[in-house]
């Protein structure tokens, strides 16, 4: 639980009406001026109550609501209206990344869904330099005491959109009655209709490009352009470089919203409020980059999973491992026994497609052999020579059958390069589409699920990828090629996707901060030994004492996938780490104990059974 305030108000801020990012005002403190020249007001543009039958925790649905199958519905499905989008947009999201199934233990055994009443507070929040905006929330609850202000700032892992993180930080902060800050961090679900112009307002509804004033992304249309824009390809911002300071925008978007929400208690500030920074995945490395920046704005970091890239100890950004786990994975797999593979995907079903793609490999001189089985062990080799586990090759296999790893190098290399509408280096568009795959126009019902139920990059949702260069008989394997090219390779796209990467290159987080990185061993989406360990150990080489590391067992990156029992017998939850870290970071910062030791944790699945406390052990 938080503290009183430690350090006297020192700072009176002007509120600034009608932008997204006003100008600095004239008075700081020495912890705000360090943190930004001065504290940038963000105003409120949108404010909603959630109570009685609704909430801010769970939007009224609690912990049955969200394991329903079928997702809350819409009176008209071609006109939701901006309280059914949040609804279904927090069911959606909670699904996406906690364990929800009756035997994952969630809200029994850990977590937490009681209704919390209270107030949301939002903007489109632009970063100075930015074409682009990136969605801020503010969740205050009716608990929250300006006696003992807290704020969780919660970017949302992968490219979702804002309420992205609401299983990692909700559950943790809001029952204590802290504020939670969210960003999309400049990626999202702001998806754009280029066909009928139409893109997603402030409100989560509908609204066309031209005549709606609050659009969340307005990109820059070529004439003839046609299918779906998203703010995390097209942007033209390389959001990932910039993930911190979304992170503290967003630090800076709660202040003012408490400032509106409790006017006697005013000013908050840097100063006089605790703040904590949380994510996994991407929002991981979010709250790692933000703990570079300067001033002493952030009292903790917890980041779990983190994609967090450092240039020493094995380092490797998810570009060249996604890449690479693109073309080879699929063919590596067929080295390792069957029965080591939890599934989905069924092998029986992608069993020809692997062999398919060895065959090519060996053709394009990747791999070497004669026979499926030498080529797949070629492959296998390679992988295992640039750092990849058996763990991580067991549990990629779920991105592999799920198409994940083409999704994020075909959107992520548009981002690095800073591409718009129609300019993708290999080709690729979003799209609508037929049943061949063939691009089509969107319908209004299909528009109007984007925003709540999209994870910010297709394919899915109704929208897919479109690929210039299919073609039998391996037919991803050309436009995998150019993707990995873009890393591998010569030429002007090439050096600008490489310029891009090199643009989200971690720095070390200040020597003050404390940061608690939570990673699974098993990892097969971000491995740890390409990002936390690397990260870790070039912390301890530049005499960051501050930093721990907890290792899990048997930790994988999908909470959300424990439903499957395949993954859920083998694989342990890590939200349970998470706010088990929180937990620690708090108390440290209340003065009730030191910082927690680095950990291996001997966590496991639950097997046959639901999961119990006895597998979920926590370090002490």
């Amino acid at each position: 639980m938080t503290r009183l305030p430690r350090l006297p108000f020192l700072t009176m801020f002007t509120s600034l009406l009608g932008a997204s990012v006003l100008a600095a005002c004239s008075s700081a403190s020495p912890r705000d001026s360090a943190a930004g020249s001065a504290h940038p007001m963000i105003e409120p543009q949108r404010v909603t109550e959630h109570r009685g039958s609704d909430d801010l925790l769970t939007a009224g649905l609690g912990l049955d609501g969200l394991r329903a199958m079928a997702p809350p519905a819409f009176a008209d499905a071609d006109n939701p209206t901006a309280a059914e989008l949040r609804r279904r947009a927090i069911w959606a999201n909670w699904r996406g990344i906690a364990d929800l199934s009756p035997a994952g233990g969630y809200g029994t055994v850990y977590g937490n869904v009681a209704p919390v009443p209270g107030r949301e507070y939002s903007a489109l929040a632009t970063l100075p330099g930015a074409t682009q905006p990136h969605r801020v929330l503010v969740q205050v609850p009716d608990a929250f005491d300006p006696q003992r202000r807290c704020v969780v700032v919660a970017p949302a892992s992968g490219s979702r959109g804002v309420y992205g993180a609401i299983a990692v930080a909700g559950p943790w902060a809001l029952p204590k009655g802290c504020a939670v800050a969210y960003t999309d961090k400049g990626a999202g679900t702001d998806y754009v209709d280029l066909d009928a112009g139409i893109g997603v307002r402030l409100d989560g509804t509908p609204g066309r490009i031209g005549e709606a004033t609050d659009l969340a992304f307005v990109p820059q249309v070529p004439a003839g352009a046609s299918g779906v824009a998203f703010k995390h390809a097209h942007s033209q911002d390389n959001p990932e470089a910039d993930w911190g300071r979304h992170v503290q925008q967003a630090a800076q978007f709660a202040l003012s919203s408490l400032d509106r929400a409790f006017p006697q208690a005013a000013p908050f500030t840097f100063d006089n409020t605790r703040i904590i920074a949380v994510g996994i995945s991407n929002g991981g490395g979010a709250v790692l980059r933000a703990a570079e920046l300067d001033g002493d704005w952030l009292d903790a970091v917890v980041a779990g999973e983190p994609n967090v890239f450092v240039d020493a100890h094995g380092g490797r950004p998810l570009y060249d491992f996604a890449t690479e786990a693109a073309l080879l994975m699929p063919c590596a797999l067929l080295h390792l026994p069957a029965d080591s593979l939890p599934q989905p995907p069924l092998r029986a079903q992608v069993e020809p497609l692997w062999t398919l793609r060895c065959a090519t490999l060996q053709a394009s001189g990747l791999v070497r052999g004669g026979d499926t089985a030498a080529q797949a062990r070629s492959a296998y080799e390679r992988m295992r020579a640039t750092g990849w586990t058996d763990e991580a090759l067991k549990a990629g296999a779920l991105s592999v059958g799920f198409d994940l790893w083409r999704s994020v190098a075909v959107t992520y290399a548009s981002a690095y390069g800073r591409h718009g509408v129609g300019a993708h280096p290999c080709g690729f568009a979003f799209s609508a589409q037929n049943p061949d795959f063939s691009p089509r126009a969107a319908t209004a019902a299909e528009r109007g699920v984007w925003w709540p139920d999209a994870a910010g990059i297709p394919p899915g949702n109704g929208v897919g990828i479109v690929d210039a260069m299919l073609a039998p008989p391996d037919f991803t394997r050309a436009g995998l090629q150019c993707l990995r090219d873009l890393y591998a390779g010569k030429g002007q796209a090439a050096d600008g996707v490489r310029a891009g990467i090199a643009a989200t290159r971690a720095s070390m987080p200040r020597a003050d901060v404390p940061v608690l990185v939570v990673h699974g061993t098993d990892d097969g989406l971000v491995p740890p030994a390409f990002t936390s360990a690397p990260y870790v150990a070039a912390a301890r080489e530049a005499g960051r004492t501050r930093v721990r590391y907890w290792q899990v067992r048997n930790g994988e990156h999908f909470d959300a996938f424990l439903g499957l029992p395949a993954y859920g017998a083998r694989y342990a939850p890590m939200l349970p780490y998470v706010y088990e870290a929180l937990d620690r970071v708090s108390a440290h910062l209340d003065g009730e104990g030191a910082l927690p030791a680095d950990a291996v944790i001997e966590a496991r699945g639950r097997g046959a059974g639901a999961v119990e406390a006895a597998q979920l052990p926590m370090p002490r």
